[in-house]
């Protein structure tokens, strides 16, 4: 078994990594929102049951187990808001990509920014990458707000990028660099990660 990981957002809220007993709490929020979800997410139609979702799960262990990133809940106390977690980590030129959704009920608090924010944090301040990325459809306004809140870079569109149940949609693609994030979060003149770790 994985290691767990959890960060610790701040508000009551954490991201921790998934491990199976959160089978049924996920599909419970997919199936509270379910319509709302398929509008940008293409795997509704393949997620039926509670044993589709614990399947998800065991893959994101495989991936953690793997040290090729991980999926993790974004949780209130006992409760599941959604989920982030870094597509897959190329260690050999230190980027990954970031992916994330969130339950209908919980949008319009920051909740995702700031998960967001944490799992870009601990990209570059713990495993020490150089890049992170997020992509998202050109439409969906709510999962851009993300990065453009968080100073990502605009670097293009990727046509066709994704089959959405019907029809191909656009990717915009957002980019952030370590020595950015450094600036951004320390200051200028700071040239390399502070050890803010008690």
């Amino acid at each position: 078994m994985a290691h767990q990981i959890i960060l610790h957002v701040g508000d009551g809220l954490r991201i921790k990594s998934f491990d199976t007993s959160d089978a049924q709490r996920l599909f419970d929020l997919i199936e509270s929102c379910r319509s709302y979800l398929r509008e940008w997410l293409p795997w509704l139609d393949t997620t039926q049951s509670v044993e589709d979702v614990n399947l998800f799960i065991e893959s994101t262990i495989q991936q953690l187990t793997a040290n090729n990133g991980f999926q993790g809940g974004i949780w209130e106390g006992a409760r599941i808001l959604g989920v982030i977690g870094f597509h897959r980590v190329d260690w050999l030129n230190r980027s990954t990509t970031i992916g994330y959704w969130l339950g209908r009920e919980f949008q319009g608090r920051g909740v995702m920014t700031r998960a967001c924010q944490s799992m870009v944090r601990h990209a570059f301040s713990d495993l020490h990458l150089h890049r992170v990325e997020i992509r998202c459809a050109v439409g969906n306004l709510k999962s851009r707000a993300i990065p453009e809140r968080l100073g990502f870079k605009v670097e293009g569109t990727i046509r066709e990028a994704e089959w959405l149940y019907d029809h191909f949609v656009d990717h915009v693609v957002y980019g952030m660099l370590q020595q950015e994030w450094i600036v951004r979060e320390f200051g200028e003149g700071t040239a390399e990660v502070p050890n803010i770790r008690s």
